[in-house]
């Protein structure tokens, strides 16, 4: 795409999510994270050109090569990936704004250690599997609460700031 396509584009997907925005509240505010897996750094580029500015990667070494390339805007990652623990000191080299895939008490607790050791804090999202799909990562929706209060009760260097949720891919509203 070049720069005026990703304009109509994105101006598309802020007038829908505005509008969906309105149908629940005149004064939350969303921010768009533009996923940029399949982008390579002149995209983003172009992207930041016309006013994006927080971006999300699934994998480290991906945000690390991306970050790096793009360092000199000021751009805000996140990193919306599936956690291995031997990445976690690689993904906190690179400060994340976010992670929004917190899926398992084990990551959590090998986080903190490592947070605790640099004396520093992650914002982080809880994922919930809420198609309830063994393919998928996340607690189930009857565990969240009780696993939300004990992640902030015995991870003090953990910010948890809600919840990710990636529904069932299928057109049935009912399984949705």
């Amino acid at each position: 795409m070049n720069e005026i396509e990703y304009k109509i584009y994105i101006d598309s997907v802020i007038r829908r999510v505005e509008s969906a925005r309105l149908k629940v509240s005149d004064h939350h505010i969303v921010k768009i994270v533009a996923i940029s897996k399949y982008s390579d750094a002149s995209e983003i580029e172009k992207l930041y050109r016309i006013g994006q500015r927080a971006f999300g990667e699934n994998k480290v070494q991906d945000l690390k090569i991306k970050a790096q390339e793009l360092e000199e805007y000021p751009l805000e990652w996140h990193f919306v990936g599936n956690l291995q623990k031997n990445k976690i000191n690689n993904l906190l080299d690179l400060q994340p704004a976010l992670f929004h895939a917190l899926d398992s008490l084990e990551l959590a607790h090998e986080l903190q250690k490592k947070l605790q050791v640099r004396e520093i804090t992650l914002d982080a999202l809880l994922q919930i599997n809420s198609a309830k799909e063994e393919s998928k990562h996340g607690f189930m929706p009857e565990d969240a609460a009780f696993i939300y209060a004990q992640i902030e009760r015995e991870c003090p260097n953990i910010n948890l700031k809600g919840v990710m949720s990636i529904g069932a891919h299928s057109e049935d509203k009912a399984i949705i």
